[in-house]
């Protein structure tokens, strides 16, 4: 006997409640810890709740007791399994791979450097002149980090354009020769070493990959060498990932979020351009790829470095973060041993059914179906002029779907075995969007600026 005058049956279901309660209440304070009052009101009355059936079957005394707890303790077995066993992928994984290279000239961020009037605006909506009326919307605002948006705050722009600032003096080194002798070290000492090091300078993660055709852009978009041809003949590429605040974010999309994205573009252009530095101090030809002077597609790359999957809302979704991160790339001659990609029908099946970011865009950019061929690939198409035209309107590169996406939660043990779930099973899968739209809300509104922001010039 368990505990004396108590049956078996009966420590089972209090043993079962006494579990669901000390969880409840651990999910409850690490919603407190994390300013997510919302998910610890909803715990603490589930510790109370979920708790009762097993107690009143353990404690009382009623007809049939011994059949229903029998039934109460079976049924919650039967569930945790049917949850928690391991599902297959319901069909095969499609071949995701680009057909081709993106002209840099097409992407947002280049066509708003276009200054109307000059020969090369002239020259590009001659070439493209389906994309003269939607440039000439976001134009029409007031646009990035400009006073007049409707996100406009004085101290937290400034706060952002500093970062921005210092990105661009960074943009004098992401390139160089190399020392005249190379050093000679082991392939998988060298892979080892740069890992090791990134991390230990700040990055979440790092992995190594053969570069490949499509992760080139095909012409550059930006800087001194506008228009000219993409060659770089590095046959490997380095990725890592930096994280961005949490806490930051959920004001998003207000001021704090374009302060948190420019600071992580310096925070992994930094670390960008010391491996690069690095490299080419070894005898190798080394060059960082880091905001505003790409040469790569930065998520293409870092999904076939094995760390993360592309989501719907058309960024990296990381194992630890989510899209919650901002990424750099070192391409080089010195050769490393490259990671496998880690492809995760977990995530684009989740992604498929969540959602949430597409609910959530203020400006309808992301897609509610599903992926669509685009180019002959499987994959989710942002409307990236909507987007951008957002941004031009509030100020800020508003963040609204990272900040909402289930995937962005802290990595934490309580959040963890939510990925952990998440990973295993399709059934936990559907509950976990669930479970985030109850405990987080389905639209969760922006948390207020904290308090040393509220200062207004």
């Amino acid at each position: 006997m368990p505990f004396s005058g108590v049956s078996v049956l009966d420590a089972a279901s209090l043993t079962i409640g006494g579990i669901f309660f000390v969880i409840m209440v651990w999910a409850a304070a690490m919603s407190v810890s994390e300013s997510e009052h919302r998910a610890a009101g909803i715990s603490a009355v589930l510790a109370l709740v979920v708790p009762a059936p097993y107690v009143a079957a353990g404690l009382a005394s009623f007809p049939h007791q011994g059949l229903v707890t029998s039934v109460l303790l079976g049924a919650t077995a039967v569930t945790v399994l049917t949850i928690l066993v391991p599902t297959k992928r319901s069909r095969a994984l499609v071949d995701d791979t680009p057909r081709g290279r993106i002209d840099e000239r097409d992407i947002m961020f280049s066509r708003r450097l276009l200054k109307p009037g000059t020969t090369r605006f002239q020259e590009y909506y001659r070439a493209n002149p389906e994309k003269k009326a939607p440039d000439d919307t976001f134009r029409a605002r007031p646009g990035l980090l400009a006073k007049g948006s409707s996100g406009y705050h004085a101290q937290a722009f400034a706060a952002a354009d500093a970062s921005f600032s210092t990105i661009e003096r960074l943009r004098a080194h992401v390139d160089g020769e190399p020392a005249p002798e190379r050093v000679q070290i082991s392939v998988d000492a060298i892979t080892a070493f740069v890992k090791r090091w990134a991390l230990k300078l700040g990055a979440v993660s790092v992995g190594c990959t053969k570069l490949k055709d499509y992760h080139l852009y095909s012409t550059v978009g930006r800087g001194d060498d506008y228009g000219k041809p993409v060659t770089l003949d590095h046959p490997y590429a380095i990725a890592l990932t930096v994280e961005m605040d949490k806490g930051m974010l959920d004001r998003a999309p207000l001021a704090p979020t374009v302060m948190e994205s420019a600071q992580q573009y310096v925070a992994s252009g930094v670390i960008a351009v010391q491996i690069a530095e690095f490299l080419r101090n070894l005898g190798y030809h080394a060059r960082a790829h880091i905001d505003g002077n790409y040469r790569v597609v930065c998520p293409l790359v870092a999904r076939d470095a094995g760390l993360g999957e592309i989501g719907r809302m058309g960024l990296l979704m990381t194992p630890e973060l989510g899209p919650r991160v901002r990424i750099a790339v070192v391409t080089t001659d010195l050769p490393l041993a490259v990671s496998e990609r880690r492809r995760d029908w977990s995530v684009i099946d989740f992604c498929t059914h969540c959602r949430k970011c597409a609910d959530v865009c203020p400006s309808q950019a992301i897609p509610l179906e599903g992926r669509t061929p685009i180019d002959g690939v499987l994959r989710w198409q942002i409307d990236s002029e909507a987007c951008f035209t957002l941004w031009c309107a509030i100020g800020t590169d508003c963040a609204r779907c990272v900040s909402v996406c289930p995937y962005s939660h802290p990595d934490s043990l309580l959040h963890n075995l939510v990925r952990f779930g998440v990973r295993q099973s399709t059934l936990f899968r559907r509950l976990a969007i669930v479970g985030d739209d109850v405990f987080y809300g389905k639209r969760p509104p922006p948390a207020e600026l904290p308090g040393w922001m509220t200062l207004k010039a």
